[in-house]
């Protein structure tokens, strides 16, 4: 079967003389479908349509299609099913009145139109080159597609919703001001930007999936290089390790850090926290298994309204937010929790929550108020006196301070009145007490001898 007909525009016509005269008579008296059982050579230019007329000016046109509705169909009569079949046509406008102009491919079995030009489109809006790299807007492309606008140009991609997905649009655009990608469903808003005369490497992304600042090449989930690529400015491990002026976080006393900090060749290393108001706090916390407080450090400010806390001042929490330890300005400490009426400032070098406290011409006073004490009883002068048998004062070395010789008692050693219970430590105010009565008992004594004395002398 012979599918194709040629029709070939030549130099020469060659139509047999009887096929001629038909023709000529065909024209003159009735119009009727001609059918050439040759090929069909036309030495000219051709012109089809009802609005064709004779003496047709055609310039250049080889072939003239002229009427109101122009189409080019390609019918295929294939009928084997093994053979493509499918029909199309080429479309110059559209027939309905108030149409688009335009030119179009049709697939006529698909009832789709694929390819559409409309008229006003700028020149090379469409251009393939010889080497295959498509121009959008420019007709040398050098690269693979290759988009040319005065104004940003841009790539939309939106998804319409037709196969069940919630739509969302997304542009990828650039311009003199910068490359970004555009959330053009949710406000327009720029999630993405780079700057022109960023570096290279500026980001990179590692085929493990690692990402580098500065560095194609990064160590850990995230490596921040400086600008010359010969120092790690912050790295974060795969196991969530911080590293910052290192590139990755040390060891300290066997136990790997979680948060490293380096400071640079010859420089000392600092770790800064500021606060916006003088009325708020820089905190650290320490939290243990479901978020269990365990300890706070704190730069305290104005903290503890109603109660007079000495402002501005260091201070370390517990669990129970009780403010244990107190480090002032002028370098003057508080040891344990203060009762609720008091709050933790202080008048001597050192206090604590139990009354004891250094002076700051550095004297020792022991917690001693009645307030603070129960089962108050006199030491018998008995007691006293065997106590004070019983101790054995001498000299000694600390094993930790070998070149300094000290004067007391050995815990061990003591009398069970002064000794302590764990029998590993003294209280002086204990053999204080002991030495005072005895020297109470003595002095009554000697008032005793003292006016026998004076009534022998009368």
């Amino acid at each position: 079967m012979n599918k194709n007909m040629s029709i070939s525009m030549k130099t020469t016509l060659r139509v047999l003389p009887l096929s001629l005269a038909i023709s000529m008579v065909m024209a003159t008296s009735v119009h009727a479908d001609q059918v050439i059982l040759d090929d069909l050579i036309v030495d000219g230019s051709n012109c089809v349509g009802m609005d064709c007329v004779n003496g047709e000016s055609f310039g250049f046109d080889t072939l003239r299609l002229k009427e109101n509705n122009l189409r080019i169909k390609f019918i295929d009569t294939s009928s084997t099913s093994s053979f493509p079949s499918n029909d199309w046509q080429i479309t110059a406008n559209d027939s309905a009145n108030g149409g688009a102009n335009k030119f179009s491919i049709d697939d006529i079995d698909g009832g789709r139109t694929p390819f559409t030009l409309e008229a006003g489109a700028p020149s090379h809006s469409l251009y393939v080159d010889d080497g295959g790299r498509l121009g959008l807007g420019t007709n040398t492309p050098v690269v693979d597609v290759h988009i040319k606008s005065g104004n940003t140009p841009t790539l939309r991609l939106e998804q319409d919703g037709s196969s069940g997905f919630t739509p969302q649009t997304w542009d990828v655009a650039g311009n003199e001001a910068n490359f970004f990608i555009r959330d053009a469903t949710n406000g327009s808003t720029l999630p993405f930007r780079i700057f022109p005369g960023a570096p290279s490497s500026a980001l990179s992304i590692a085929a493990d999936g690692d990402v580098g600042i500065g560095t194609t090449s990064p160590v850990g989930r995230f490596d921040v290089k400086n600008q010359g690529n010969n120092r790690t400015i912050l790295s974060l491990s795969d196991a969530g390790d911080l590293g910052i002026g290192n590139g990755s976080a040390a060891l300290y006393y066997g136990v790997q850090a979680n948060l490293d900090i380096k400071g640079e060749a010859n420089d000392s290393t600092m770790f800064g926290m500021t606060t916006q108001l003088d009325s708020r706090n820089s905190s650290i916390a320490f939290l243990g298994e479901n978020t269990v407080r365990k300890w706070l450090l704190s730069s305290r400010n104005s903290s503890d309204a109603g109660r007079s806390a000495t402002d501005d001042r260091f201070a370390i929490s517990n669990g129970a937010s009780s403010e244990v330890f107190t480090v002032h300005q002028n370098g003057s400490v508080y040891f344990g929790d203060s009762p609720s009426s008091l709050n933790n400032n202080t008048t001597h070098a050192i206090d604590t929550s139990t009354g004891a406290h250094l002076t700051i011409g550095g004297v020792w006073t022991n917690a001693s108020s009645r307030e603070l004490k129960d089962k108050i009883t006199s030491i018998s002068i008995d007691a006293a006196v065997t106590a004070l048998k019983q101790l054995k004062p001498v000299t000694y070395i600390y094993k930790a301070e070998p070149s300094e010789t000290y004067a007391g008692f050995i815990s061990e050693d003591v009398p069970e009145l002064v000794a302590t219970n764990d029998r590993k430590s003294l209280a002086s105010m204990d053999i204080i007490a002991v030495l005072t009565r005895v020297v109470q008992n003595q002095n009554e004594k000697i008032d005793i001898l003292n006016n026998k004395l004076e009534m022998l002398g009368k």
